[in-house]
């Protein structure tokens, strides 16, 4: 809420540094969110059908998306003057101030807004009590500690394949969306904006597969759907790859079906039976994140190299990451036999 808030003073002082700062307030309040809330939501029920609940909960968060994507479209962009770099070097310094002013305001307008929704779920969080009688709380700061607490994660085989999965699902996720309209003007041509729709109906495909997704989990075990999901994200790369062209783009979509399930079907996963150390466990999940800082870096590189299309193998091999984790899960003994723990 505080960094949403700090994108009007960055909109009067027009400094980067200013809007930098509220971006990275922004972010980490996010994270804070998710490493909270996804265990929150974990312990509103029972264990074993944690990761399903999970998937309802996080199917709502592509709704967010492209309510995002459309205030962009509506707020924002209309509000963007269409002068290019050159024409705005030829501007009086006050002219191209004054465009710059109404351009950072048309940025402003929707975080702002943010702001005060924000708000208004804080202030609903702060009086509404929601008992969970699942949710350990503990009574002595000193009973989580770092060391020992750390050392048992990093024993457990389950959740550091599950950090490592986690990673590279974000990266492909990132690298799909990221390059979606580059790969779809080289392969089919057109302009931005309409290379932009092929991305607005990935995120259209990702919104309904989430709660098509959760349907399907009450009849497939959620680590059976995790790995032929995964399967089927590194085949449809792997042909976007080899056949450009308009059924490669349409495989590209296809994609973020596959990704729909991911992310809190393996954050589920790998938090199983975690107990006491959960809340700590969540916390290198979201920070598994940092996937999608990586990996696009090596997807572009390719890009650059190899062309668009042949580039679609790196989300691919990321896929297959995420395949073995959940192959690793359905061999695993732990579900048979609750006492076992890996």
């Amino acid at each position: 809420m505080a960094g949403a808030f700090l994108f009007y003073p960055a909109a009067q002082a027009m400094t980067f540094g200013y809007f930098l700062a509220a971006l990275f307030l922004l972010a980490g309040g996010l994270s804070i969110l998710e490493t909270s809330a996804n265990p929150f939501v974990i312990a509103m029920g029972p264990e074993g059908n944690a990761t399903r609940r999970l998937n309802l909960a996080q199917a709502f968060n592509p709704v967010g998306t492209n309510i995002g994507v459309f205030l962009a479209a509506t707020l924002i962009l209309p509000r963007l003057n269409p002068a290019t770099d050159a024409e705005r070097a030829a501007m009086p310094a006050a002219t191209l101030e004054q465009i710059q002013r109404a351009e950072l305001s048309a940025v402003m307008t929707p975080y702002v807004g943010l702001a005060f929704v924000l708000l208004v779920i804080w202030i609903a969080i702060a009086f509404l009590r929601i008992p969970t009688d699942r949710e350990s709380i503990a009574p002595d700061a000193a009973r989580v500690q770092f060391a020992p607490t750390l050392r048992r994660l990093l024993s457990n085989r389950h959740y550091v394949f599950g950090v490592v999965a986690q990673f590279f699902n974000v990266a492909a996720q990132t690298c799909v969306w990221t390059f979606t309209i580059q790969y779809v003007i080289a392969a089919i041509g057109g302009t931005e904006a309409q290379a932009g729709w092929y991305l607005q109906a990935s995120l259209i495909v990702f919104l309904i597969a989430r709660f098509v997704m959760v349907g399907v989990m009450g009849v497939i075990r959620p680590a059976a759907l995790l790995t032929v999901m995964a399967l089927a994200g590194t085949g449809l790369c792997l042909f976007a790859a080899t056949g450009p062209g308009l059924a490669g783009v349409w495989a590209v979509v296809a994609v973020s079906a596959c990704l729909s399930l991911m992310f809190p079907t393996i954050y589920g996963i790998a938090l199983h039976g975690l107990s006491d150390d959960t809340k700590f466990g969540a916390a290198g999940l979201v920070m598994a994140i940092l996937g999608g800082a990586t990996v696009p870096l090596i997807h572009g590189a390719v890009m650059d190299s190899h062309g668009a299309a042949l580039s679609y193998v790196v989300p691919g091999l990321c896929f297959l990451v995420v395949a073995a984790f959940g192959l690793f899960d359905l061999r695993s003994t732990r579900h048979a036999d609750a006492a076992t723990q890996h």
